[in-house]
């Protein structure tokens, strides 16, 4: 999961406007990957591996909408819980027996933050991960964001099994779960 302290040019005149999740679909893939491409140029990925998380689990997928542009995105998938896909690698199938929901990614362009998106999103993930019957949501924190997460009920985990992979998302890298009751 990646977020950033990049800056943008103050919009106060959009910040009355609302904002709204959806789910994703083949047609934001360019508005995804031009969203990365601002908020995550240190660790960028290719095309496909959007297009396949979307592909594999569109369910986990969504945008953030203002005024009819994407202005943020959310991939999540199944996945096993202490274990995190390697940055920019095609997961080329999900785990027939996953047990939790991996944030892979969520990215809002500055204009839209500060208006509760995060907290809405976590409760679409957290209603997807009950309907699913997984009790882990999980996520990697970059740009030493974790902190943030932690007021989402997000923890630190020291299993360093997976320290290779993790070293992908850059050095910052924390891995993070939040279990459901």
């Amino acid at each position: 999961m990646r977020h950033s302290r990049q800056q943008f040019p103050d919009s106060s005149h959009k910040r009355e406007q609302s904002v709204k999740w959806r789910q994703a679909t083949l047609n934001d893939i360019e508005a995804i990957e031009n969203i990365a491409g601002v908020i995550h140029p240190d660790l960028p990925e290719g095309r496909e591996v959007f297009e396949e998380k979307l592909r594999l689990y569109p369910a986990g997928c969504f945008v953030l909408v203002e005024n009819g542009q994407v202005v943020g995105y959310c991939l999540s998938h199944p996945w096993l819980a202490n274990r995190a896909p390697a940055l920019g690698q095609l997961m080329h199938a999900l785990p027939p027996k996953p047990d939790c929901i991996f944030i892979h990614d969520i990215a809002v362009l500055m204009q839209a933050r500060g208006r509760g998106a995060a907290g809405e999103l976590l409760e679409l993930l957290l209603s997807l991960a009950t309907r699913e019957n997984l009790r882990v949501l999980a996520l990697v924190s970059v740009y030493g964001t974790y902190p943030f997460w932690t007021r989402f009920g997000f923890e630190i985990t020291a299993d360093t099994s997976f320290a290779a992979k993790l070293k992908t998302y850059g050095d910052s890298a924390r891995y993070m779960v939040r279990r459901l009751i």
